[in-house]
């Protein structure tokens, strides 16, 4: 089960470039954009990403750290760093019509890329920090239901 309120997107390298997903409806139909979607009830964010980049491209990831966080009054997204583990990128033709890998330079110049992913990619080629996982997990929960990044 989804919800309209908590979403992730992620950015993950192969071989030095970024993979991208080319939208098929909404707002950012035809465009190309950073793979993600809802977070579903009970589910982590970085359970999430994982998930999603999987469903999207068929490709399995580990949410590696937090780039950045987007908030709006009625909906936040987070958005991670990914490592590519392993599988072969492929659309699902269904939610994206292509996948892309692109250098994150090139990929910024495009004009049919989302202004959303454009920004992120800016902040992942800024030297900035990224926020990398703590390994703190209180005794009242388990790495299944709980992370702090920071």
């Amino acid at each position: 089960m989804g919800n309209g309120f908590f979403t992730v997107c992620g950015i993950v390298e192969i071989d030095g470039k970024v993979l991208l997903v080319r939208h098929t409806y909404g707002s950012a139909k035809n465009r190309i954009l950073c793979p993600g979607g809802y977070v579903e009830e009970g589910e982590l964010p970085t359970r999430a990403i994982e998930r999603e980049f999987f469903e999207e491209t068929g490709i399995i990831v580990k949410a590696k750290s937090l780039l950045s966080m987007q908030f709006k009054s009625n909906q936040w997204c987070a958005v991670f760093v990914c490592e590519y583990i392993s599988g072969t990128p492929k659309s699902d033709n269904y939610e994206n019509s292509e996948v892309l890998l692109l250098s994150p330079e090139e990929a910024i110049l495009r004009e049919d890329i989302t202004n959303m992913s454009r920004e992120l990619l800016k902040i992942y080629l800024s030297p900035q920090s990224c926020l990398p996982p703590n390994a703190y997990i209180p005794q009242s929960s388990t790495e299944l239901d709980y992370v702090l990044f920071g």
